[in-house]
Parts: C-alpha cells; sequence; structure tokens
C-alpha cells in the first residue's frame, strides 16, 4: 500500500458537539488536499457538497447512540442523500440489541437501507458489546443488506481494536474507527480486513507514513 492508497481508506472525520462549518470547511481542505474522504455531522452536509463537490461525503444516521425512532432514522437517511452525501454511517440500537430484539435491530437497519441508494455503515459500538452481541450484530448488519460494519462512534468509551476488526470482517467490511491515530495503527487495521478507517487525524495518519 502507498501513501495515495492509504489516504483514499480514510474518512477524515469532524463530529462533535461543538462542530462549526468553519471545522467543517478545515476537514474538506484536508480531504481535498490529501486525497482522503471526509465523515461530518448531517446538519452541514448540504453546504459541505456545495464547498468540496469533489471530496466523497459521508455522514451520520442516528448519532450517536442509534436510539432515534427507525421512522426518524430513515428521514434522516433521506435527507442527507437530497443533501447530497455519498454515503451514510447510522448506529445500530446496541439496547435492543443487548435485550435480543434481533428482528428489531434487523429492521431498523433495512429502513435505513432501503430508504436511499446510498452505502450504509453500521456502527454497532464494539467497545459495549460482547463477542457473541458483536457477532449477532455482524449477522443483522448483513441480513439486513448494509455495506460494512463500523466499530465505533468514538463516543462511547474505547474504539477500534485489531481482534474486533477481524471478528466483523467474518461479516462485511469493516471500517475501523476511534483511536486510530498513526500510520501504524491504520495499517494494523486495514490488515486486520478493515477497508476503511475513520479518525479526526487523518492528516497525522498520512503525514506519518513512511
Amino acid at each position: 500500500m502507498n501513501r495515495d492508497d492509504l489516504a483514499a481508506a480514510i474518512d477524515h472525520t469532524v463530529l462533535g458537539p461543538e462542530t462549526t462549518i468553519d471545522d467543517v470547511e478545515r476537514v474538506l481542505d484536508d480531504a481535498a488536499e490529501y486525497g482522503m474522504n471526509a465523515c461530518i455531522p448531517p446538519c452541514y452536509v448540504a453546504e459541505a457538497a456545495d464547498y468540496a463537490p469533489d471530496v466523497t461525503l459521508a455522514t451520520v444516521v442516528g448519532f450517536p447512540h442509534g436510539q432515534h425512532h427507525p421512522a426518524v432514522k430513515r428521514a434522516e437517511a433521506e435527507q442527507a442523500w437530497e443533501d447530497g452525501a455519498d454515503e451514510l454511517d447510522m448506529v445500530l440500537n446496541v439496547g435492543r440489541l443487548k435485550n435480543g430484539e434481533h428482528d428489531a435491530v434487523r429492521d431498523d437497519i433495512e429502513g435505513v437501507v432501503a430508504a436511499t441508494p446510498l452505502p450504509v455503515k453500521v456502527i454497532v459500538e464494539t467497545a459495549l458489546l460482547t463477542d457473541a452481541e458483536k457477532h449477532a450484530a455482524g449477522k443483522l448488519t448483513n441480513e439486513a443488506g448494509a455495506d460494512y460494519l463500523k466499530t465505533s462512534t468514538g463516543f462511547a468509551g474505547g474504539g477500534a481494536t485489531v481482534a474486533d476488526v477481524e471478528l466483523l470482517a467474518e461479516y462485511l467490511p469493516v471500517k475501523a474507527s476511534g483511536g486510530v491515530g498513526t500510520a501504524d495503527e491504520a495499517l494494523a487495521m486495514l490488515d486486520a480486513g478493515a477497508e476503511r478507517i475513520g479518525a479526526s487525524s487523518g492528516v497525522e495518519i498520512v503525514e506519518d507514513y513512511d
């Protein structure tokens, strides 16, 4: 893998509660300069799509806890598509998963997948799950027709681990997100089976690459 390939696998991210449009534009500028994608809050998608039309633009659905009503998640997905998003990162309902409500979890994901033609990454929040629950999340996400599994929001403690990436990669391509801050860490995730990296430190990762 060369530096350009690494950059293309990174979703350069800004999703904190204090994120401003200036923060988003800085991330978009970085993404355009280094050849990365961007992942931003949904309220800024229309502005971002106009500002940086050549940057692949992901946004979030049901963020950060996944407990939005399924109809709200579908509406969020539809609005993001209308505003110009290229990809959706939706949060799985961890509470329903932990309670064994697998049909509800699957239906929730299916609704977002069906709402638009955009690729959907499902954030399963691995730090909150047992291995058995991670396997269940992988299976349900696959059955629901989503395109990726994503490890973490970055807002629930913990983050991506090699072991979790290897487990989730049994079911779908993986976006390793949360705590990845160096080129070595990113490459370890990619070696474990990740195809995308979500990181607020995308520039540092690319510049750290030898």
